[in-house]
């Protein structure tokens, strides 16, 4: 079912949504169980969720002692290691008060990229959403090497997305919108839609402003670009709006898809 309009999302019948590293992470940390208590408001209606969820090595970093994003893919690799246990423990204490229980996937480029273990990955999907099980997709950070990352798990996301055939892909991050230019400056206007042919030179984005994400409104588009040519719309919103984004209400950006 491909949505047309982002009121019909309330009724999407199988939802990825994903959030970034910021949004859970730091002083953020508190927003995860606003985040799990709208996706267990999804679930209770009978929608499956799968959420990709950014954060490993953000969550890492402060457990290790480590102030700044390292740039070396060993760091990293240990930060992710250590963070992404840490954080899946997070989602399933919030998720305990629903009686939901999540599932740990982790993906590399590759897993994706050949035929035999895409479809693993999504008949693994497809049966922990049979079971009722929450999918929590991440990067396998511990052993992606720089050259087969996915860059951004916005890319993931969508990718995801196209794999389980979902009806909407909701991007969330610290940013509420897309804008005709970064939102800081004060002539930046919100773009409510974003028809499918609209290829978007006539506005000014940029890349992440925070020192944990490797994301920004560059790969947030590009995402969404991938998943409407795949006919999934998608909405852009911040991790704050959630819930009305959810609800199907008049909040973010809506990427229409491309129709057959």
């Amino acid at each position: 079912m491909s949505l047309k309009f982002r009121s019909e999302i309330s009724g999407a019948k199988r939802i990825v949504v994903k959030v970034g590293s910021s949004s859970i992470s730091g002083s953020n940390e508190n927003l995860i169980n606003n985040l799990v208590e709208a996706l267990a408001k999804e679930h209770g209606r009978g929608a499956q969720v799968i959420l990709v969820s950014s954060g490993a090595i953000a969550t890492g970093m402060p457990l290790l002692g480590i102030v700044a994003k390292p740039d070396d893919l060993r760091t990293s690799q240990a930060l992710a290691s250590v963070g992404q246990s840490r954080l899946i423990a997070r989602y399933q204490q919030s998720l305990e008060r629903f009686s939901i229980l999540a599932g740990q996937v982790l993906l590399t480029a590759d897993d994706l990229a050949a035929e035999e273990s895409s479809e693993n990955a999504r008949g693994a999907m497809t049966r922990l959403l049979e079971l009722g099980v929450l999918p929590i997709v991440n990067e396998n950070d511990t052993v992606a090497t720089a050259e087969i990352r996915f860059g951004d798990n916005d890319r993931l996301a969508a990718l995801v997305a196209i794999l389980v055939s979902a009806d909407v892909l909701i991007l969330l991050s610290d940013v509420d919108a897309l804008y005709t230019m970064p939102p800081t400056n004060p002539e930046a206007r919100r773009l409510s839609v974003v028809s499918a042919d609209n290829d978007l030179s006539q506005i000014e984005v940029g890349g992440t402003s925070t020192g944990v994400g490797t994301g920004g409104a560059v790969t947030k588009v590009s995402a969404a670009k991938l998943a409407n040519s795949a006919g999934i719309p998608v909405l852009l919103t911040s991790t704050t709006n959630v819930s009305s984004a959810l609800a199907g209400e008049d909040v973010g950006t809506w990427f229409e898809a491309v129709q057959d």
